[in-house]
C-alpha cells in the first residue's frame, strides 16, 4: 500500500477513536479537523536533521528534542539532551507536560517520520503549536549529520558548503578528532623569481 494513504487512514483511525478523549478534555484547545487536516499537508511542520543540528550545537535554549520511541530504543541511542515520551504516553498528563511550554520549540522525532507523524497529529489536535517533526528522523540523520557524503564535481558550492558544515558537525556529535586524511593539505608554492637580463654596456 502506498505510504501517503497508510499515513492518511492512520490519521483518520486516530481522529475517530480520540474523539472521547478529546471531548473529555476541555481545557484543550483543539483543533477543528478541517484545519488539521490542512495543517498536516503543509511542508512547514517539518524541520531538517541540519536544522536540528546546528540548534544543538548552538545550545538554543528553546528547543525541545522529544523521542517518541519505545524506551529501549531511546536508551540505546538517541539525541543528545532529548526527552522520552512514547507515543502511548503523548496524550497523558504525564507525557503533556513536555508540550506548550510558552516560546519552546518542540521537535518529535523517531527512527522514521512514522511514529513522530502521528505524534504531531495528536499533539496539533489538542491545539498545540511549534510542534514540529524532525524529518527522516534519526535514519535520516545518521545519513546527514553522522555519515555525510561529499558531494561530486560539478555540484553547486551550497553541496559544498552544507557538506563543511555535516563533517564539523559528525565531529561535535561523535567527538572524532581531525586527522591528517581529513585536512587538506596546502601545496607548497614554489615562487619563481625572472632572471634579470643583462644590460649591454655603452648604452643603445
Amino acid at each position: 500500500m502506498n505510504r501517503n494513504y497508510l499515513f492518511l487512514t492512520l490519521i483518520m483511525l486516530i481522529l475517530a477513536a480520540g474523539t472521547l478523549f478529546f471531548k473529555k478534555n476541555n481545557t484543550a484547545r483543539q483543533v477543528e479537523p478541517e484545519k488539521l487536516l490542512w495543517d498536516i499537508i503543509q511542508p512547514t511542520r517539518y524541520v531538517s536533521t541540519d536544522k536540528v543540528a546546528k540548534w544543538i550545537i548552538q545550545k538554543d535554549p528553546s528547543i525541545e528534542l522529544v523521542d517518541v520511541r519505545n524506551l529501549n530504543e531511546f536508551n540505546a541511542f538517541s539525541l543528545p539532551n532529548a526527552f522520552n515520551v512514547p507515543i502511548d504516553s503523548v496524550i497523558t498528563s504525564s507525557g503533556n507536560q513536555y508540550f506548550g511550554i510558552q516560546g519552546t520549540k518542540v521537535v518529535l522525532f523517531a527512527n522514521d517520520d512514522i511514529l513522530s507523524d502521528q505524534a504531531w497529529v495528536l499533539l496539533r489536535r489538542l491545539g498545540f503549536k511549534n510542534t514540529y517533526v524532525m524529518k527522516g528522523g534519526l535514519n535520516r540523520w545518521i545519513e546527514t549529520i553522522i555519515q555525510p557524503v561529499e558531494p561530486s564535481e560539478g555540484q553547486p558550492i551550497t553541496a559544498f558548503e552544507q557538506y563543511e558544515f555535516r563533517k564539523g558537525a559528525m565531529m561535535y556529535f561523535t567527538g572524532a578528532k581531525v586527522t591528517t586524511d581529513t585536512v587538506t593539505k596546502k601545496k607548497k608554492v614554489i615562487v619563481r623569481k625572472r632572471k634579470k637580463q643583462a644590460v649591454v654596456s655603452g648604452g643603445c
